[in-house]
């Protein structure tokens, strides 16, 4: 797709701001929709438009209609397991009727391609087979999985109905710089921010469940390799490769030298135990890899940890 006008909804997040520095990189127009209920200012690049409104909102579609984007990567969610599993209204609302809210102005705008960012990790509950392809049955144990889940057959709705063009990215346990250390998911995050505090990370559960970790630069690889390819297609996004939880709690400890053990706590409703992520598909039809492996990924978040968050190396 020539270069021309991105919107990035949850631009100013985790993910959503690593994709609006790349688009920017690739000579886009980018403009970032986020009510900054989880995303942050200061994750905001300066080149980009920022438009603080909510998916839910009436202003959404006011703000398409203003901009006329091109192309639309949905980044804004509600993306707490255990968040959804406590306020579950609150999980559809936004991303279900957020995602029917897009989806309408995106119609009514003529958006020539949506990039939608579902879950791989809580989309396909506990498989049988791991690692489990696209083709596994979608079986969440979250509202959290559930919600995702209803959002991309609104988008296939659409497509059917209005030909609206699509991808949709299954993302495994992403990490990476700019994760949120504080909250309840991303424990990558977490933990690194707590060992370098000198506090003592939790488990939940024994710490033996496994899940496919992706570095924060390889998703927004995918996500641009989305705007050419893959149309109305869903791919996983992850590395094939499960970690324990106890494993990246070992691997963290002994990048930041932390002395201590973990504490633990029961396991959460909820929670996937063991998910990996058969990304053959996205290999062969988006020509996508991961290219990060997880000790230079995790290395790479700590260093941004200390580098940011005031905690001495």
């Amino acid at each position: 797709m020539k270069a021309g006008t991105a919107l990035v909804t949850g631009g100013a997040g985790f993910i959503g701001s690593h994709l609006v520095d790349r688009l920017l990189q690739e000579g886009h127009e980018v403009a970032v929709v986020d009510n900054l209920s989880t995303g942050k200012l200061k994750n905001l690049n300066h080149r980009a438009t920022f438009f603080h409104v909510d998916i839910t909102s009436e202003a959404l579609t006011d703000t398409f209609r203003r901009l006329q984007p091109d192309v639309v990567f949905h980044l804004a969610a509600q993306t707490s397991v255990s968040a959804s599993t406590k306020w579950a209204v609150n999980d559809g609302e936004t991303n279900v009727i957020g995602t029917l809210r897009l989806l309408e102005a995106a119609r009514q705008t003529g958006v020539e391609k949506l990039v939608y960012s579902s879950t791989g990790g809580a989309l396909y509950g506990d498989p049988v087979e791991n690692p489990c392809s696209e083709d596994a049955g979608i079986v969440p144990l979250s509202p959290y999985g559930l919600s995702k889940y209803l959002g991309e057959q609104y988008i296939q709705l659409y497509a059917r109905s209005y030909h609206l063009n699509y991808t949709i990215l299954r993302y495994g346990n992403v990490y990476g710089p700019r994760q949120d250390p504080r909250g309840e998911s991303g424990v990558v995050g977490i933990f690194a921010k707590a060992m370098l505090a000198g506090k003592q990370p939790c488990i939940f559960g024994d710490g033996g469940q496994e899940r496919d970790f992706v570095y924060v630069d390889d998703v927004v690889e995918a996500n641009i390799r989305a705007m050419e390819h893959g149309d109305g297609r869903a791919y996983n996004i992850g590395t094939g490769t499960g970690t324990s939880v106890n494993d990246i709690f070992q691997a963290l400890k002994q990048i930041t030298r932390y002395r201590w053990n973990a504490d633990h706590a029961p396991s959460r409703p909820g929670d996937v135990y063991r998910i990996i992520l058969d990304c053959r598909r996205a290999a062969e039809e988006l020509g996508w890899t991961p290219r990060v492996g997880l000790d230079e990924g995790l290395a790479h978040t700590v260093e941004f940890l200390r580098d940011h968050a005031g905690v001495p190396i």
